[in-house]
């Protein structure tokens, strides 16, 4: 992670931040923030219960998290004649690409989203495809 952090927050020393981040970082899953709300307990719990507490929740909403994989994608604007636009269409189940815009003018222009260790092989397929007519340009981010 490039950033970690933790605060209490007003809760006695220890008991809140650094017991909820200890879960978090050995929890396997990245790119995370988690807050928590306490409503009641406080010095009926004593500082062991609180950090058990915070420490329950945090595993208590891991349980139920959805998990997805961040997969870096490529952006590729892709400018080929109308008569390739159905092969391009049938390669993109293929390279786990999908269409984000689409402009049609002297040719057709269609820009797709796809995972960026996939843009090689893409390139290669539309160019064989299309007579190497297809021309994949990548999009700059802003």
């Amino acid at each position: 992670s490039g950033q970690v952090g933790f605060s209490d927050d007003g809760e006695p020393h220890g008991t809140a931040g650094r017991p909820m981040l200890q879960v978090l970082l050995h929890c396997g899953v990245g790119e995370i923030t988690m807050v928590v709300t306490r409503w009641f307990g406080g010095v009926k719990l004593g500082t062991g219960g609180l950090v058990r507490a915070y420490q329950d929740s945090v595993r208590e909403n891991l349980a139920t998290l959805p998990l997805a994989e961040k997969v870096p994608t490529v952006e590729l604007d892709v400018q080929l004649d109308y008569a390739h636009l159905d092969r391009l269409h049938r390669l993109l189940p293929t390279f786990e690409a999908r269409v984000c815009a689409e402009a049609y003018d002297q040719a057709a222009r269609v820009r797709i989203c796809l995972p960026e260790a996939l843009r090689g092989p893409f390139e290669e397929a539309i160019a064989g495809r299309t007579d190497g007519r297809a021309r994949c340009t990548p999009v700059e981010e802003a």
